[in-house]
C-alpha cells in the first residue's frame, strides 16, 4: 500500500506554488504588500521570481510559508460556507 504523504508541500512545484500565491492575492502587488522581497515589487514575472527562489532558501521559505497559511485560510472559507 502507498502511504499518503500529509505534507501540503510534498510534490507541489515551485511554479505552481508561486502561480497560486500571484492568483490569490490578484497579482504581484498585493503578493510583494504580503513578502517583501524585490523579485516580487520590481519589475516581477515568474521566471525572474523562480530564478530568484530557487537560489535563495530565506525567500523559497518565505513564500512556502505563505502558501501554507493560504492553503489554511481557504479551508477556513469553505468551512464557513457550509
Amino acid at each position: 500500500m502507498e502511504q499518503k504523504s500529509k505534507d501540503p508541500l510534498h510534490g507541489k512545484r515551485l511554479d505552481a506554488i508561486l502561480e497560486e500565491l500571484v492568483d490569490y492575492y490578484g497579482g504581484f502587488e498585493k503578493l510583494g504588500e504580503q513578502i517583501n522581497i524585490r523579485c516580487f515589487t520590481e519589475k516581477p514575472s515568474i521566471n525572474s521570481s523562480l530564478k530568484f527562489l530557487r537560489r535563495t532558501d530565506w525567500a523559497r521559505t518565505k513564500v512556502e510559508s505563505l502558501y501554507l497559511y493560504v492553503l489554511r485560510q481557504k479551508k477556513k472559507q469553505e468551512r464557513s460556507k457550509e
